[in-house]
């Protein structure tokens, strides 16, 4: 009873009040505010270009993210596996940025990313390749990517220790078999590896997931707030339009917000049940 109390005071009151004021115009501060109905989900969905610039962005961030996280998180694991004094440190080495804070993290690539002094120009310059140089944070058509291999440098060893843990629950039985069978390198990951480790790729996709969707401190950090359209996500754009005070109009992008996340996690439960059977 407790837990249920907790459960309806902090997550369903919240949002039955979320539902009340995306009906109205508050500003967050005043006693008086009108009923608009859905005006505000009918401005989201036909005339909110930056709202909808901020879905893309987060579309792309969280696709690119969970590929590249989980595929460079498995690798890690295959690698490292096998507990030896060098591997031992290398997982050490590799999971050492998931303790920083976002807001460290953010500061150190933002240093990276300066166009000015930052260290990926400072160093094409030094190797006479000037002409690649970019304002990478700036940049609309590359920015996401920038920002999500910020994001998988930050918890790719985090990845690396779940799929290690599914890894070694692998009965080392079934892969001297597969190898009695005359199973190559390649047949035994296909046969034996990838079946066994699909709860721990399961584990990894929805955690990247939910990360990419919480990237609201990464962005700030590397941006600056508000930040750049190009590196505008839908927490910071929440974030914005609550800094406006339309309390109203924020509270509709929350739940649309709170639907996409449902979509998404509806989405891969799906998929990955499939995979698994």
């Amino acid at each position: 009873m407790p837990a249920l109390a907790l459960y309806l005071f902090f997550f369903v009151y919240p949002v039955v009040q979320a539902v009340q004021y995306s009906l109205t115009d508050w500003d967050g501060y005043s006693a008086d505010y009108a009923d608009v109905g859905l005006r505000n989900f009918t401005r989201l969905a036909t005339g909110d270009d930056t709202f909808a610039n901020a879905v893309g962005n987060n579309l792309k961030l969280t696709v690119t993210v969970v590929l590249a996280q989980t595929a460079l998180g498995l690798l890690l694991a295959l690698w490292l596996v096998r507990t030896t004094r060098a591997s031992t440190l290398l997982r050490a080495v590799f999971f050492l940025p998931t303790v920083l804070s976002s807001v460290s993290v953010a500061f150190v690539w933002r240093f990276v990313y300066d166009p000015d002094g930052g260290l990926l120009n400072s160093t094409l310059r030094a190797v006479g390749l000037d002409s690649l140089q970019s304002v990478y944070l700036g940049n609309p058509d590359s920015a996401v990517f920038w920002l999500a291999l910020t994001q998988v440098w930050f918890h790719a060893g985090q990845m690396m220790v779940v799929f290690i843990a599914g890894l070694q629950a692998i009965p080392k039985e079934l892969y001297e078999a597969a190898e009695l069978d005359g199973a190559g390198r390649f047949a035994r990951f296909r046969y034996v590896t990838w079946p066994l480790v699909a709860p721990a790729t399961a584990i990894v996709i929805a955690y990247t997931t939910v990360q990419s969707f919480k990237a609201f401190d990464l962005v700030l950090g590397l941006a600056g707030n508000p930040p750049n359209p190009a590196l505008d996500i839908l927490s910071t754009r929440i974030y914005t339009t609550f800094s406006n005070n339309q309390f109203g109009y924020a509270a509709a992008q929350s739940l649309v917000f709170m639907a996409l996340i449902a979509l998404v996690t509806w989405v891969q439960r799906r998929a990955i049940g499939r995979a698994t059977r």
